[in-house]
């Protein structure tokens, strides 16, 4: 990080945050989880397994799927936990301490400036915004209500990983030139649903939020949400937010000068807007040094590259090309290196980690110099995957100025970088 983006994301790291309703290391941390399909189930269960760690609420706007996490989590803790089907009413609870979100994409950014406004800490899950506009908003949030905001991409907490990106600091594959994101996943098509009324128990204006106001069908609801811009990123901003965090981070990247997409639908027609198969190349030039960065997305049957992936199977990692040789990262655990022009086995790792229990820990402490993944740092990862999609959707290359977080010449462009909302689900301009 350079020293202007260390002072934005450090901010008051040296300090104790005096607003926190934790007292002590030894206090019940008391946790509300939102949004419980999905990956809002992988919150409960690494909450469930911490000591001193209560869930306390649980909100959905779908009844039943309320209804079967609320048994999950009494059968974990037997405790029953506080039922919301509307966040704005359970972030009234004073005694709630942190709200961990796993909700749409969409619906992130607001929730979270709604999350520290009522002075509770966030665990975000990916990606932490929807556009360009909410990336600076919700780190404007976290930075004016003093609240810990953990980007929800587990690899920032995985000793590998963390170990992967130490040896490419140190030169284990010689100067770094380029690297390859990959995400390639076994996607069948959604194909086409009809108009239908909206399913008994479900608040479906709620769901919505700032989307804009669609007739109800099911590949716009329960995750096939992803593939439609109102609501989701692509599997770029889906399984691809965590492979392009690691690129950009072991990388040593922030922001490009130049961004270029191709992609499209292949093999399938059917509702889905988003690109399944997608090629997006960055260009850097940071300190005078100029470094490329790819990132793939593919669906349907694959290869595995660099020992990444399975015959068959996903292949989901990146890989990082130097002047002695090559580091693979597969998932979010394990790297390899391969040495020189035999490309010799080098240093490897396989240690896994856990965001949420480093979440938990900093709202403990209080203290951002232990944080694996603040909100900051999160999103500018966010933005080279809005910034892809920008690319691709307009079909041409983007020449983006950092210091003004602008695409230079080109006003269509910037008027994708925030978009419409509908009222009163609305992202304020001022947190």
């Amino acid at each position: 990080m350079n020293r202007r983006y260390f002072l934005l994301s450090a901010a008051g790291a040296g300090s104790a945050m005096a607003a926190s309703n934790v007292k002590s290391p030894n206090d019940t941390v008391r946790v509300a989880v939102v949004g419980l399909r999905g990956q809002g189930k992988s919150h409960i269960n690494a909450y469930s397994a911490m000591k001193n760690v209560e869930i306390a609420a649980l909100c959905d706007v779908d009844e039943s799927v309320l209804a079967q996490r609320v048994k999950d989590v009494e059968s974990k803790s037997g405790k029953k936990p506080a039922t919301y089907i509307e966040l704005r009413k359970l972030l009234e609870d004073k005694t709630i301490d942190a709200v961990s979100i796993a909700t749409p994409n969409h619906q992130h950014t607001l929730q979270t400036i709604w999350a520290c406004q009522a002075g509770k800490d966030v665990y975000l899950e990916k990606p932490g915004s929807h556009d360009m506009f909410e990336s600076r908003q919700v780190v404007a949030a976290a930075r004016k209500y003093d609240r810990i905001v953990q980007h929800g991409v587990n690899a920032r907490s995985s000793p590998g990983i963390i170990e992967a990106a130490r040896k490419l600091r140190d030169g284990v594959v010689g100067d770094l030139y380029m690297s390859r994101g990959l995400c390639f996943k076994w996607r069948d098509t959604i194909g086409t649903k009809p108009v239908e009324p909206v399913p008994a128990g479900v608040n479906y204006d709620l769901w919505l939020g700032p989307a804009p106001k669609r007739e109800f069908t099911q590949n716009r609801f329960h995750y096939n949400w992803h593939w439609f811009w109102d609501y989701g990123n692509g599997d770029f901003g889906n399984q691809g937010v965590h492979e392009v965090d690691i690129c950009r981070w072991l990388f040593g990247v922030k922001y490009p000068t130049k961004v270029s997409a191709a992609g499209g639908k292949f093999m399938f027609e059917d509702d889905q807007e988003t690109p399944n198969t997608l090629v997006v190349t960055y260009e850097f030039d940071e300190g005078g040094q100029k470094k490329m960065m790819i990132f793939e997305v593919r669906h349907w049957m694959t290869n595995n590259e660099a020992g990444i992936g399975k015959k068959g199977g996903n292949c989901v990692g990146n890989t990082f090309f130097g002047s002695k040789g090559y580091l693979a990262v597969e998932g979010y655990n394990t790297y390899k290196t391969y040495l020189g022009k035999e490309q010799e086995p080098g240093p490897e790792a396989s240690q896994g980690g856990n965001n949420w229990a480093n979440f938990i820990e900093v709202v403990r402490s209080r203290d951002r110099s232990l944080q694996n993944n603040d909100i900051a740092e999160g999103v500018i990862s966010c933005d080279l995957m809005h910034l892809g999609n920008i690319a691709y959707r307009l079909g041409r290359t983007l020449k983006f100025d950092s210091k003004t977080m602008a695409v230079v010449g080109d006003a269509e462009a910037n008027r994708m970088f925030k978009r419409q909302y509908r009222p009163p689900y609305v992202v304020p301009e001022k947190v």
